[in-house]
């Protein structure tokens, strides 16, 4: 849950050490600071033919400071967080700023826009923690059922994991805060058929709070199910035709399309939608929104990483391309404001990005894309996407299935379909089965008209 640090809370060692970084920094001859501590536990399971594979946990933390001088800016990180460490990082980040080159750009975050309160509670960690025979457990459980779908014959695996991560961020603005978030994931991966006629898939989900995670039994049987109903794939002829993209492939879409919009990829003019901002991208009926309040979002925050207040907005709204991911530097280059999509790890200045990204559903049953595809490729399984971010032009290997008189037919493979992202966002029409499984999410999504390369 990202807090805003007030005066009462309990200060933590981490909480007094950032602010004495700060005092190290400028004794040292920085004349702005900031610096990110990033803690994290991570843990998991896997599992394969009713054996334990690998048990695996880890923790760790890392601290990143950057300073600037003038318009010159140099970052260290550090796990050392020793005292007499501390004076050396900070001693040793302003003489690499003194030598850097200038940057116009840099600098901290505009003081005014800091984020000040009041806290607000995203629900972004559950605070519990699996042991690891309760993730053994659920994998085995998980893989069991899948391997109990008939026509199931053998297994990749079946994985439980848990992550949990914690950070503070301070700024020599006087600004102090922390984030915090966790996450419990559970996969498998079976196959179907006999020897060279064997077929392969998964299912999986992921959820801040356990509670919420789909049970070990719904996803091994997904996940058979779906192994099966590969089995024996045609191949497709070669033709332009309308291709559906499955709901838990949909959102690779709206990942190009946010890469097309960071900030970086705007300023240095290397994005296909460089010269798009107020123009119409998607039909009028699209919305696209980016939440960061979302409660239980795995993108959710109320601070980004320069410690500017987030709030939601449409990135689409009726169609049209409203803004870019910027941090305060792009902004600066740009000539625009930072609207709090700024990123941070410990090894840089950072950069930015989306927080929970959103195609907003339609009114389409996935029956009724299907019936106006009649003739085309339902997209089910992708192998790296490939995409020029200059000109938007997308390809990627594929199976699936055909689609017949708006019907799904029986399963096909070895298939690459190719488009444009401008003329696919165009021609776009979403379904009515929104599911959220990541940062990033979108219903089932029609392309009216694709190439696809098959026999």
């Amino acid at each position: 849950m990202p807090l805003p640090m007030s005066k009462t809370d309990k200060q933590t060692d981490f909480e007094r050490l950032l602010p004495r970084l700060m005092d190290y920094a400028k004794a040292a001859g920085a004349e702005a600071a900031d610096a990110l501590i990033y803690e994290s536990v991570s843990a998991s399971v896997s599992v394969r033919l009713g054996k334990v594979e690998d048990v695996e946990r880890s923790e760790g933390r890392d601290l990143g400071l950057r300073v600037l001088i003038g318009k010159r800016q140099a970052s260290v990180s550090t796990t050392d967080f020793s005292d007499d460490s501390l004076k050396q990082t900070a001693e040793r980040c302003v003489a690499m700023a003194k030598a850097a080159p200038e940057d116009p750009f840099c600098g901290l975050a505009p003081k005014e826009r800091l984020y000040k309160g009041p806290e607000i509670d995203l629900e972004m960690f559950d605070g519990a923690e699996p042991s690891a025979d309760e993730m053994r457990e659920r994998a085995l459980i998980c893989e069991q059922t899948a391997l109990d779908v008939a026509g199931v014959t053998n297994s990749s695996g079946a994985s439980c994991s848990y992550g949990s991560g914690r950070s503070y961020f301070v700024t020599s603005d006087g600004f102090l805060g922390k984030n915090e978030g966790g996450s419990h994931s559970l996969s498998v991966s079976v196959l179907a058929g006999e020897g060279t006629a064997m077929e392969r898939d998964y299912d999986y989900d992921s959820k801040t709070f356990l509670t919420d995670l789909k049970s070990p039994e719904e996803i091994g049987r997904h996940a058979g199910e779906r192994a099966v109903r590969r089995l024996n794939p045609q191949k497709m002829a070669s033709r332009t035709a309308p291709v559906l993209f499955e709901q838990r492939l949909a959102a690779s879409l709206l990942g190009s399309l946010a890469g097309a919009v960071n900030g970086a990829a705007i300023a240095r003019g290397v994005s296909f939608l460089k010269d798009k901002l107020g123009a119409q991208i998607f039909r009028d009926n699209i919305t696209i929104s980016d939440d960061p309040r979302r409660k239980r979002g795995f993108g959710s925050q109320i601070f980004d990483g320069e410690g500017v207040e987030s709030l939601p907005f449409h990135l689409i709204h009726k169609g049209v391309l409203t803004q870019w991911f910027l941090n305060s530097a792009q902004s600066r280059q740009l000539g625009l404001e930072t609207n709090g999509r700024a990123t941070r790890g410990t090894g840089g200045p950072g950069g930015s990005g989306s927080t929970n990204l959103t195609l907003e559903p339609g009114v389409h049953s996935l029956e009724d894309l299907l019936a106006m595809a009649q003739n085309g490729l339902y997209l089910t399984d992708m192998f790296g996407p490939q995409v020029n971010p200059n000109t938007g032009d997308y390809s990627v290997g594929c199976a699936g299935f055909e689609i017949k008189g708006g019907e799904i037919a029986g399963p096909v493979s070895e298939i690459t379909i190719a488009g444009n992202l401008m003329e696919m966002y165009g021609n776009l029409i979403p379904g009515n089965d929104l599911v959220i499984r990541g940062s990033v999410n979108a219903p089932s999504l029609l392309i009216e008209s694709m190439t696809i390369a098959g026999s």
